[in-house]
C-alpha cells in the first residue's frame, strides 16, 4: 500500500513539474524607450547626452518633442552649454 501511495505522489509531482515548465515566461518589467536608440541620459533644446557621455544633436524637432514628452524630468529647456558642458551628476537610468 505504501509503495502505491508513493507512486501516486511521484506521478503527481512529475506531472505538476511538467505543467509548471509549460507555462510561458513573463517579464517583470517592460520598458518602452522613446527617442534615440543609444539611450538618452539628459535632453536639452539643442541635443542630448547619451548614457555613454557622447553629445548628439536631435535628428529633428519631432524626435526632440517625443523624447521631451516621455521624459519631462530629464529634459532641460535651454542649450546644453547654459551651465558648463551640460552633463549632469545624477544618474537616473
Amino acid at each position: 500500500m505504501r509503495t502505491g501511495i508513493k507512486a501516486v505522489f511521484l506521478t503527481l509531482a512529475l506531472a505538476g513539474g511538467s505543467l509548471m515548465a509549460a507555462q510561458p515566461a513573463h517579464a517583470d518589467r517592460v520598458v518602452v524607450a522613446v527617442g534615440p536608440a543609444g539611450g538618452v541620459a539628459f535632453g536639452y533644446r539643442d541635443g542630448y547626452w547619451d548614457r555613454a557621455h557622447a553629445w548628439h544633436r536631435w535628428e529633428n524637432q519631432r524626435e526632440a518633442a517625443a523624447w521631451r514628452r516621455a521624459n519631462r524630468a530629464h529634459y532641460y529647456n535651454y542649450a546644453h552649454t547654459h551651465r558648463g558642458d551640460g552633463w549632469r551628476a545624477e544618474r537616473w537610468w
